[in-house]
Order: structure tokens, then C-alpha cells, then sequence
């Protein structure tokens, strides 16, 4: 099904019939991905005296609890929310979920610090060198090297690669809406609390946006080129700071 978009007074073409699926699993017991010390998923049948509420147990239907962490259980969508005292739902935010999204491949650069640490930083330079005089909305970014272990890594105690907090505020005074990452977080898994990534991209306490979402945990297959797409970016209507999402990609079309 090919399907004819018009948007910003340009003309789109996509192939509904190809979606990219951008999202990672929640999946009963399993090892990852996840991140910030949390245990893994739990699905557990519902029990009622002597009735275990599966199928297999005799039951009419499967019938089961399910105990996951937005932020730390794969693929989620969060909204300034997450940084602010009050909750603000991410499951109400979006106005509307197909947006003109640029997928980038970026090594992150070896930073030493004086007290012999070492981090991998996605730096300013590397956003000014991948993006075009054309803004995305929403930008994808897929770090190299893009191993598959991504999908079911455990990155707590890792010390992941980060954004640097000038760089998501470049990203936002050029008009980017949307971030999306193949990460755990845009900020440094220890950072005494500071989250300067995701202050400057929301530019909190200055302002309260809620026009804008970051996504983490996400994977690029390495057979998707980087380039121009349409983004559909669907969560379910959680009235929390973040929701597990499903962000996928539609090539465009001559």
C-alpha cells in the first residue's frame, strides 16, 4: 500500500507495506535489555484460591500480571516529565504521531578526564557535521559500532555513551521535536543527578515544554541507510512521565 502525504507543503511517498520497526521487546524473564538496576520483566498469572488463570492450568483464559519499568525496560518514550516535580503524562502529549525523521550513524568520541576516566561523548561537532541546512523534527541516532547485543544488553554499571548537554541545546534551538537513541539515556549513567542533557533539551527550569520527547532504547537494523524518513511514534496513553513506544520508519519513495 503506497500512501501520499503532504506535509509542511511537501508531497511524501511511503510504502505502508514496509514499516522499519525501530522498537525492542518486553519479554518475561529475560536478561535485557534494561538498565538502571532494575530486575527483568514479570509476567505472572493471575491466582485466585486454588485457580491459576492460564490456559494450561485449566483456566478459560491466560489472565496475567505484568511488572516493568517505563525507563528501564526497552524501548520508551518520556516527557519533560521526567525531570519535573509534577508528573506529566507522555501518554496524552503527542498532538499527532507521523513526523519527517533523519536516521544518523554516529561514533561517539573517547573523551579522557583528568581523574583517568574515560568516556564516549556524541558531541556538538558530530550533530553540526550529520545534519543538513533541512531540520528534522525528530532525529534518529544510531551509534556505531551498532551491535546487535544492544537489544538484549544489560547497561547498568556500563558507563554508557552519552550526549553532551551543548549538544542537545543546539538540537533544540534548531527546531529538533524529537530524539531518539539507541542508548539507555542522553545523559551519562553517573552523573551526580545533574541530567544536563535532558535539562537543555527540554531547556528546564527556563521553560516547561511539553512539545517535545525523548526516546531511548531503540535499535537500527545496520540494513537501514541513514537518510530521510517518516517516523510514526505510537505509546500507549500512560498517564506517567514515560511509556513503553513503538517508533517506526517508512522509507520515502521517488
Amino acid at each position: 500500500m503506497i500512501a501520499e502525504i503532504t506535509h509542511h507543503g511537501k508531497r511524501f511517498r511511503i510504502s505502508l507495506d514496509d514499516p522499519i520497526d525501530l522498537s525492542l521487546p518486553l519479554v518475561e524473564n529475560a536478561s535485557g535489555p534494561r538498565a538502571w538496576h532494575v530486575d527483568p520483566v514479570r509476567m505472572e498469572p493471575v491466582r485466585s484460591g486454588d485457580q491459576v488463570y492460564t490456559i494450561a492450568a485449566g483456566a478459560p483464559v491466560n489472565f496475567r500480571n505484568i511488572a516493568f519499568n517505563p525507563h528501564g525496560h526497552g524501548t520508551h518514550t518520556e516527557s519533560v516529565g521526567h525531570i519535573t516535580p509534577e508528573i506529566l503524562p507522555v501518554g496524552n502529549l503527542l498532538q499527532r504521531y507521523f513526523f519527517v525523521a533523519q536516521l544518523t550513524s554516529i561514533r561517539p568520541l573517547e573523551r579522557r578526564h583528568a581523574d583517568g576516566r574515560t568516556d564516549l561523548v556524541i558531541t556538538l561537532n558530530h550533530f553540526r557535521e550529520a545534519i543538513g541546512e533541512q531540520v528534522p523534527e525528530a532525529l534518529v541516532l544510531r551509534t556505531l559500532p551498532n551491535e546487535t547485543s544492544k537489544c538484549t544488553r544489560v547497561w547498568t554499571g556500563t558507563n554508557p555513551p552519552y550526549i553532551e548537554a551543548q549538544a542537545c541545546t543546539w538540537l533544540r534551538s534548531i527546531g529538533v521535536k524529537h530524539l531518539l537513541l539507541d542508548l539507555p539515556s542522553v545523559d551519562r549513567e553517573n552523573d551526580e543527578g545533574h541530567l544536563a542533557a535532558h535539562h537543555a533539551f527540554w531547556d528546564f527550569p527556563k521553560t516547561l515544554d511539553t512539545q517535545r520527547t525523548i526516546t531511548e532504547m531503540i535499535f537500527v537494523p545496520d540494513s537501514v541507510r541513514d537518510g530521510t524518513f517518516l517516523l510514526e511514534l505510537q505509546l500507549p496513553n500512560f498517564s506517567n512521565d514515560a511509556a513503553p513506544s513503538r517508533p517506526v520508519l517508512y522509507a520515502m519513495l521517488p
